[in-house]
């Protein structure tokens, strides 16, 4: 007998399938939210790489912001990945929300990336 998936497991794998339809080999930037911190990555699916990646808890951004739980250190996070995902010669790319609503932070994070260069 299969095992009764949770409502975020249900979430996270719905927004993966639709991702996966929609994203026409481009990398995929994946958010991940904790109580504390933000952590962001640009993930090759095909070879199973991480191509860029930043968090809040890196050492400039930590010293330069107050709390890595709100939406200023998200924005930071989303420049700072964008910046890195330039510099590995990546332009455009696939946003995954996971199982968070596109609101808040994680809203926050994607319009930094934008701001930063990303396309998506």
């Amino acid at each position: 007998m299969a095992r009764k998936l949770k409502p975020i497991d249900r979430r996270r794998a719905r927004v993966r399938r639709v991702l996966k339809a929609r994203a026409n080999a481009r990398p995929r930037l994946s958010v991940f939210r904790s109580h504390k911190n933000i952590y962001a990555q640009v993930i090759d699916d095909g070879n199973g790489t991480t191509l860029a990646a930043a968090s809040s808890l890196e050492g400039a951004l930590k010293k330069k912001l107050k709390t890595g739980a709100d939406t200023a250190a998200a924005g930071e996070v989303g420049k700072l990945l964008a910046e890195r995902a330039k510099k590995a010669g990546i332009g455009e790319v696939v946003f995954d929300r996971g199982p968070y609503i596109y609101h808040g932070r994680v809203k926050a994070l994607a319009d930094g990336a934008r701001e930063g260069g990303l396309q998506f």
